[in-house]
């Protein structure tokens, strides 16, 4: 005979490994050209004047300066207005 009773097990004890998606670089900080400043999936963000958008939707500066976020009316396709933002990358001044 067992002296404890035996325990249980289960099936979900898994964890999915962390995206680490995000901003990088914020609004006012310096950007060297080819820093990433948005990890996201889908255009959350969307890349402005100085910042290109790679295949994942990453957002990346061309050019060096300091990062600025905006917001921009965009117009969708049923004819409603949305606010989105929009990080771009200007000269230092």
């Amino acid at each position: 005979m067992a002296h404890t009773k035996s325990a249980g097990s289960t099936a979900n004890v898994r964890d999915s490994q962390a995206k680490y998606r995000g901003v990088k670089i914020h609004d006012g900080d310096r950007a060297v050209a080819g820093n990433i400043i948005v990890r996201q999936v889908g255009l959350r963000i969307l890349p402005g004047t100085g910042v290109r958008q790679g295949r994942d939707f990453t957002l990346y500066a061309i050019r060096t300066g300091l990062v600025k976020f905006s917001a921009k009316r965009k117009k969708r396709f049923d004819g409603t207005t949305t606010r989105k933002k929009v990080v771009s990358v200007v000269a230092n001044s």
